[in-house]
């Protein structure tokens, strides 16, 4: 499996996007490339799906995988700064269903400072100061979940 298996999607984002986006982000993570695997999570939080697609019965919003993934992250391979892409993602979302991506980028930054030491992986400050960011607490992020998100998906969120 490589990125072709995306690609030939084109620009389809449904279920059958989701559900190849979290194969081959299992593929990388075997073939012991943590950060490339997080990216395809990353591509699967933007499959344009309803609530009731029947692809989140098997396969729920990835929020799992992606602490099972922090939590095992393998020492000696580039896992990049988790905590920092999330916030970059949540910053610069475009497009389609801008608001929903970025409150699943947000929950994601949330779960990754629970998970990682703060002195390795922390917020790129520098961008906080000089965009004026504020970034959303748990609770608001919980609340565009549970108001724009799959359901449930606040729950499997953590927050």
């Amino acid at each position: 499996m490589s990125f072709h298996d995306l690609r030939i999607l084109g620009k389809n984002r449904d279920g059958r996007f989701y559900h190849t986006a979290l194969t081959y982000a299992q593929v990388l993570w075997r073939r012991g490339l943590p950060a490339q695997a997080i990216l395809q999570i990353d591509r699967a939080f933007g499959a344009d799906l309803a609530g009731d697609a029947a692809v989140l019965t098997p396969l729920p919003p990835p929020y799992a995988a992606l602490r099972w993934m922090l939590e095992h992250r393998p020492d000696g391979r580039f896992l990049g700064n988790p905590v920092r892409h999330f916030q970059h993602l949540a910053t610069r979302v475009k497009g389609v269903r801008r608001e929903v991506r970025s409150a699943r980028a947000w929950a994601c930054l949330h779960l990754a400072e629970e998970i990682l030491p703060a002195d390795e992986f922390p917020r790129d400050l520098h961008q906080i100061q000089r965009e004026s960011i504020t970034i959303p607490d748990r609770d608001e992020v919980r609340r565009s979940l549970e108001f724009l998100g799959w359901p449930g998906e606040a729950d499997l969120a953590g927050l």
